[in-house]
């Protein structure tokens, strides 16, 4: 059996002193994110959040395996979904769990030696392989869900992003502006579809000046999406006006079969919004 009370108390009385030997050992010359900080407040959250750890992982001298996990997962899912920890790089974390693994086996050591003659080196191997399976899960779960919220994350800023940049700006008798800046990969050129037709819609606007000075490279799926963008704002009442079609984006157009005979081109914005 690996469970001992006077080991889960031993390790429980040097929670915070834990605690405050594994901050003292952070190298601020290699660690970065939420390790690095040096705002009193997000250090304190940082060591109040090691000490959960503790209080936590000692627990596994004293409770069955299923019932110390499940009691580990409110603590896991709360560091995960932490903004600090979002922000630092996995492989930061994951080294900052070993060495505190290492405190352990420490500890572990020196809890014997304590007790010298009392526990068998078959029983501090039984903590030994425990304190290691349990960091092992621990991070295993700890790495999924911080993947999850990552995601979670990561599409809550790419729809800001897309947001940003479909702005289809308003201006003097219901004409609009739609500029568009940067690589137009296909899930963006769908994105640019629906919001230009949503937005001109309910900005009651009937002219759009669609500006691609600022599109460098445009593929076989983008050109054909912004040409069905052209089709479908005629459907719902738009007037378009192309403006800064460089060479390239021309050529590809060309290519493709796709004919500028029935839209309104200029050369520059200038000239469009002059015309």
């Amino acid at each position: 059996m690996h469970r001992n009370p006077a080991l889960h108390q031993f390790l429980l009385e040097r929670a915070w002193d834990l605690t405050e030997e594994w901050y003292a050992s952070l190298d601020q010359s290699k660690v970065t994110g939420i390790y690095a900080s040096t705002d009193p407040v997000a250090i304190q959250k940082l060591k109040r959040q090691n000490f959960a750890f503790h209080e936590h992982l000692c627990e596994v001298f004293i409770k069955e395996e299923q019932e110390f996990f499940e009691d580990f997962n409110d603590w896991i899912i709360q560091i995960a979904k932490d903004s600090g920890h979002l922000d630092t790089p996995n492989y930061i974390i994951l080294s900052e769990f070993l060495n505190v693994q290492e405190q352990y086996l420490n500890y572990i050591d020196e809890f014997v030696q304590r007790n010298e003659g009392i526990y068998s080196h078959e029983e501090a191997n039984r903590w030994t392989r425990m304190i290691i399976k349990a960091f092992g899960k621990v991070m295993k779960r700890f790495v999924k869900e911080n993947h999850k919220f990552s995601q979670i994350q990561l599409r809550s800023q790419q729809e800001v992003i897309r947001e940003l940049s479909t702005p289809v700006i308003a201006l003097q008798n219901q004409k609009g502006l739609l500029p568009i800046i940067g690589s137009v990969d296909t899930e963006r050129a769908k994105h640019l579809l629906e919001q230009a037709i949503s937005q001109c819609v309910e900005k009651q606007i009937n002219h759009l000046f669609i500006d691609l000075s600022g599109v460098a490279i445009v593929d076989t799926m983008v050109a054909l999406q912004i040409f069905h963008l052209i089709d479908a704002l005629k459907l719902v009442g738009v007037k378009t006006t192309l403006s800064g079609i460089r060479p390239e984006v021309a050529m590809t157009s060309i290519q493709l079969g796709l004919s500028f005979n029935d839209l309104d081109i200029a050369g520059n914005l200038m000239q469009a919004l002059k015309q």
